[in-house]
């Protein structure tokens, strides 16, 4: 952890009176510019700006509203210790309603009112057009959920994945898996729009090219609730792997929907809101639901974490979303602190750092175009629990780690 980033998330915890935080007050910061407040004080300098451009209406809203919260989290625990440098940060919201045009607007609005970095992005269709947006303005953007592999290219700068991975990345994971897994059939169930369609392309080729393995798709709209005829397009079939993991609202109801028409097999969703696929599955997701998530749900440091979000937000658990959104608010503050607020010097200092963010299971750092350059999503599944104390108040469930993979090789974009 670079020296910044443990002064801001040190102070923080330690205000929250959180056991084991491991800030580090002293005055070694030689560069920085001086506190105009006291440690702990109100801070009253020019407020620095950060923008949140995510889904807050339509099927993606449980995750826009988790990146959101962890955000706003992240924003309240530095100014209560002063805000960076005596500045308080702001976040200014734009909800994207799952619409590119409307993501655009956001990131112009935010961009023009001043933003120093904007996060939060769900859809693939809104991170193809906003990315555009960002590398122009020459603005950080974080995407949280968005995978499609087109939104990076070779001569991006500005834009950057913070947990989910390109769709070659995260397909090849769920091919290896079968293969371990002796698996001869495996049914996929896709959205039909950007990462749906790129998570589709990536898992063909994956499963393309092992011996004996084969792959079924069928293509959903995005707001689609009932898959029974998606699903009994597949009996047929008889998959013993069923992937969700294309269609990230449909995990729950895929989930509850093939027990009952009898495919009792594991299904593998798409890095979920964990409350919103057992609120749907019920006892159809324990021990069967298994899911991709950038967080380390039985890491000591997610939970202390969870525990002040689940204090400050209406959500019942801290998914990884959140741990993101927090994140991104913490690596701005630490870049901002460092260099100053200009857009262009924290885009260049955040590409040479790495970050241990609290409760993420992987070092956060970028190759040169922003992929993750040392993902290692963990794999979970849906356990009975009983969840640690005051870390999930929407049940006794919780999610178990299964498997921790090899740092996934980065996604690079075609020239």
């Amino acid at each position: 952890m670079t020296r910044g980033m443990s002064r801001i998330i040190g102070a923080a915890a330690a205000l929250a009176l959180v056991a084991g935080a491991c800030g580090d007050d002293d005055d070694d910061d030689a560069g920085a510019p001086a506190d105009t407040t006291e440690e702990g004080g109100e801070p009253s300098g020019e407020p620095i700006t950060i923008g949140v451009v995510t889904s807050l209406t339509g099927p993606f809203t449980p995750w826009g509203l988790q990146v959101r919260d962890g955000m706003q989290l992240a924003v309240d625990e530095i100014n209560a210790d002063g805000g960076v440098d005596g500045r308080p940060l702001e976040l200014e919201v734009a909800d994207d309603q799952m619409s590119p045009e409307e993501g655009v607007s956001g990131v112009e609005r935010l961009v023009e009112e001043g933003a120093v970095a904007i996060g939060g992005v769900i859809s693939s269709d809104v991170g193809l057009a906003t990315a555009r947006v960002a590398e122009e303005s020459e603005v950080p953007l974080f995407l949280v959920k968005a995978g499609n592999e087109q939104i990076l290219t070779q001569d991006s700068r500005y834009t950057f994945r913070t947990c989910l991975p390109a769709a070659p990345m995260v397909a090849g994971p769920i091919a290896q898996f079968a293969e371990e897994e002796g698996l001869t059939r495996v049914g996929a169930i896709i959205a039909d729009y950007g990462w749906g369609q790129a998570f589709r392309a990536a898992a063909e080729e994956e499963f393309g090219a092992l011996d004996g393995v084969d792959l079924q798709v069928e293509v959903a709209p995005v707001d689609e609730t009932d898959f029974t005829t998606y699903l009994r397009n597949l009996e047929s079939f008889d998959p013993e792997l069923l992937v969700a993991t294309g269609h990230p609202p449909g995990s729950g109801p895929i989930t509850v929907q093939s027990a009952d028409l009898g495919l009792d097999v594991q299904v593998t969703g798409a890095y979920a809101v964990l409350p919103e696929v057992v609120s749907a599955a019920g006892d159809a997701a324990t021990g069967r639901y298994t899911d991709f998530d950038c967080a380390d749900y039985e890491g000591e440091e997610y939970q202390e974490l969870a525990r002040r979000y689940l204090e400050s937000s209406d959500n019942t658990f801290m998914d990884d979303d959140a741990v993101a959104g927090y994140g991104i608010v913490t690596m701005v503050a630490q870049a901002v602190e460092e260099v100053g607020d200009d857009p262009t010097a924290i885009a260049e200092y955040l590409h040479e750092q790495t970050f241990d963010l609290p409760g993420y299971s992987f070092e956060m750092g970028w190759t040169e175009w922003g992929e993750l350059a040392s993902a290692q999503p963990l794999f979970t599944v849906i356990g009975e629990g009983p969840a640690p104390e005051g870390v999930n108040e929407g049940g006794e469930w919780y999610p178990e780690t299964l498997i921790l993979p090899d740092p996934l090789e980065p996604y690079e974009p075609a020239q």
